[in-house]
């Protein structure tokens, strides 16, 4: 087949490093040259992907066997477009606040398309651009924000373990439990990840 060594989930999800330009946020703000990251480098940074079939989310057993192994317990749908959402320049302004979460954000694309913002370990952004069919999970204490992209439209099946849990803290709360958590889990720097960058 050929198309066996190809990871599915780069159809679906591409993410590079931005640019600091002021422009409209809905654009892609490559940097010059262009700058990729890889799905493994995202995975460093506990940011996990998967592609899914978004034409059958009511079916899909894969979709089924990750809630059941994770432990999404709670499903409801997110349209961010200025037609559906209520309120819709004030969300978009404030999805776009850098923030953490004490719970992992999990975001399904099950239409339509657009961009988590997270950091690396060295505090540069990378931008995660997620289209149909992608279902990424950002890391509990992980700073990021969310913009649409030019297309101004996703809807998104959200997932939670338990209870739905909203509140964002925005940028500086380093002192919370969930954000020590994930330094210490994701962002200690130890010599040979730093000799791999850079060769890289």
């Amino acid at each position: 087949m050929g198309l066996s060594s190809k990871d599915r989930r780069e159809e679906v999800i591409q993410a590079w490093y931005m640019d600091d330009s002021d422009e409209d946020q809905r654009l892609p703000h490559h940097r010059d040259p262009e700058e990729f990251v890889s799905l493994d480098q995202l995975e460093k940074l506990g940011v996990l992907s998967w592609c899914l079939d978004a034409d059958n989310y009511e079916t899909d057993e894969e979709l089924k066997k990750i809630r059941e192994a994770r432990g999404y317990s709670y499903m409801d749908f997110c349209e961010v477009c200025p037609e559906k959402l209520p309120n819709y320049e004030v969300k978009i302004k404030s999805f776009f606040e850098e923030h953490l979460h004490t719970d992992e954000e999990i975001r399904y694309c099950v239409a339509g398309s657009g961009y988590f913002d997270v950091r690396d370990q060295d505090d540069r952004w990378i931008r995660v651009w997620v289209k149909k069919g992608a279902l990424i999970v950002l890391p509990a204490g992980s700073y990021h924000r969310f913009t649409l992209d030019s297309n101004n439209y996703i809807k998104a099946m959200r997932l939670f373990v338990g209870n739905p849990v909203w509140t964002p803290f925005n940028r500086p709360h380093d002192h919370l439990p969930a954000r020590k958590e994930y330094l210490e889990a994701f962002m200690k720097k130890d010599a040979s990840n730093q000799a791999v960058d850079a060769a890289a």
